[in-house]
Formats: structure tokens, C-alpha cells, sequence
């Protein structure tokens, strides 16, 4: 499940660069206290991973960059998709963004000129999806001398695959309480990922590698239906790994 909202303000919308944070924390202050602190704090525990079952896209709008403040200043408008296959999150966050009187963007005063539930798409075994946000994907390694090192794998390595679907499958078990079967198989090959594809962005003060650019996503209806809900690869709640459909007449680029 997934909606589409639109904020406007008088003037411009002012907000840092790496501005990650700052969404999630508007959709955590927009969730009943209860739910939003438990979903903060615990999430939905698989083994020991913790899950929080929802990601969300990079803001679209006209925009400028500032270097030297570190600021982007979006023209009156941005738009935002906020996805999650959980029913409570999508209800809660959605009525508390409508009918709030007042809603602060970071600093920014703003009001919703726009609010669009998305209807469910037909999914098939293969699918060519265009990234809203970019994928993140890693491994946390220990060095020889004993120190914790991250390491991002590229589109182009197996791990790169294999992990996303173990991720994928972990979450299924946990929306629909049962473990995916032994056929039910997930890839994703790149299409359309350069150079230019990877990004690199500073969520609070850790630093993700990630990749933005054309998929195919092959494999099971069921586990890309959980993927398209809950995010591809790690960190989606920080706005990692949503994506969207390319069908016959979009623009690829």
C-alpha cells in the first residue's frame, strides 16, 4: 500500500541537503504515540533484525542546491510516496497528514495541496521498476585487526542479489506470519546503472553508498509485491529503496 502527497508553503521550502532524516522524522510525528514510539524503538523483530516495514521516495519538485549553506530550496511545492504493507502505518500517517492543522517540513510551515492513495498493481514474475529512492546494500565485516568495517556491494555483484532477496524473504515471514516456500525465488539484475547511478548520502552522521537506475526484478509475484511495499535492500525507513513500475510508455531515464 502506498500514497502520494504534495506539500506547498508561501515561500520556499528550505531544507538541508541530506534531508533523509528529516522526512522520517515528520512520519514518526505523525503516527499515534504509541505506535510511533514502538515502531521506533522495536519495530517487527524477525530473529534478531528488526524490521520497520516502511520506506518512502526522494521529494520531486523544482529545486535549487546551496553548497556553501548545504541547503536545497524546493519552489513552493514537493511531492512525496510513502509506501508500507502495513495497514495501520499507511491509515494512522495518511488521516494524521490530512487533518492536521498545522504540519512542519524540518523548519518549514506547510499544508497538503494534494493526497493520492495509489491503487494496488498487477504484479507479474518479471518486472522492469525505476528507483524513487536509491538501494542500499552491505555487509557489516570484521577486519583482522578487530575493527568493524561496512562494505557496499554494486548492482553487479551476486551478493548484491542474494541479499536483497534473503532481505525479502525475511520480511514476507513477517507480514504474512508464515515463511515464503522454497520456490518462491527472487532476483534483480541491473538494466540502466552507470557510474552516474551511484550516490552517496550522510544519513545523521553515517555515510551510505547507494544506487539509484533501472531494474529487472524477476521471481515471485508474491515476494515483489513485498518488495514494492516495504522497500528494496537495508535502510528503508531512512528513505532507502522504494521504487516504482516501468510500464510500456514511461520514460526510462
Amino acid at each position: 500500500m502506498r500514497f502520494e502527497i504534495a506539500f506547498e508553503s508561501d515561500s520556499f521550502i528550505r531544507l538541508p541537503i541530506q534531508y533523509n532524516y528529516v522526512i522520517q522524522g515528520m512520519i514518526y510525528r505523525h503516527l499515534g504515540h504509541e505506535y510511533s514510539g514502538q515502531l521506533h524503538d522495536e519495530g517487527y523483530a524477525y530473529e534478531k533484525r528488526n524490521f520497520k516495514l516502511f520506506t518512502f521516495s526522494r521529494l520531486s519538485g523544482k529545486f535549487q542546491q546551496n553548497r556553501e549553506s548545504n541547503e536545497i530550496l524546493f519552489f513552493q511545492s514537493v511531492a512525496l510516496t510513502i509506501s508500507s504493507p502495513i495497514e495501520r502505518f499507511i491509515y494512522e500517517l495518511g488521516y494524521s497528514l490530512l487533518v492536521s492543522d498545522e504540519l512542519h517540513l524540518g523548519d518549514n510551515l506547510v499544508k497538503v495541496s494534494s493526497f493520492n492513495a495509489l491503487p494496488e498493481p498487477e504484479i507479474t514474475s518479471s518486472e522492469i521498476i525505476g528507483m524513487l529512492s536509491p538501494i542500499t546494500v552491505y555487509s557489516t565485516l570484521r577486519t583482522e585487526d578487530n575493527k568493524v568495517k561496512t562494505y557496499y556491494y554494486t548492482p553487479y555483484e551476486e551478493e548484491f542479489s542474494r541479499l536483497i532477496e534473503s532481505n525479502i524473504r525475511k520480511k514476507y515471514a513477517l507480514i504474512y506470519e508464515k515463511e515464503p516456500n522454497d520456490d518462491q525465488t527472487l532476483s534483480i539484475k541491473p538494466i540502466k546503472v552507470g557510474k552516474n547511478s551511484e550516490v552517496i548520502l550522510k544519513y545523521k552522521d553515517t555515510i551510505v553508498k547507494a544506487w539509484r537506475g533501472i531494474y529487472l526484478l524477476e521471481g515471485d509475484p508474491g515476494l515483489i509485491k513485498v518488495a514494492y511495499d516495504s522497500g528494496l535492500g537495508s535502510k528503508n525507513s531512512q528513505g532507502f529503496g522504494c521504487f516504482r513500475f516501468l510500464r510500456k510508455g514511461d520514460n526510462y531515464d
